[in-house]
């Protein structure tokens, strides 16, 4: 269980961890289970084994959502 605050640590932690990480499209916060979690979008299936399921007692959720293209 995390409130927004200490989901907002966690985020800018696994953000830092995870920026040079080819796949990663995103990372966010969103609602779960009445609490927050942080969420990474990744490319492939495959790119979610670079991905901790838990940072600093918050949980991570992945998602495939393909690549990401700017709108034009």
């Amino acid at each position: 269980m995390a409130d927004l605050q200490r989901a907002r640590r966690a985020k800018s932690r696994l953000r830092a961890h995870l920026q040079d990480q080819a796949g990663v499209c995103g990372v966010g916060l969103v609602p779960h289970d009445g609490d927050w979690c942080v969420r990474v979008n990744v490319v492939r299936e495959a790119d979610r084994e670079a991905v901790p399921r838990e940072v600093a007692g918050v949980t991570v959720e992945v998602r495939v959502v393909g690549a990401v293209h700017p709108q034009r």
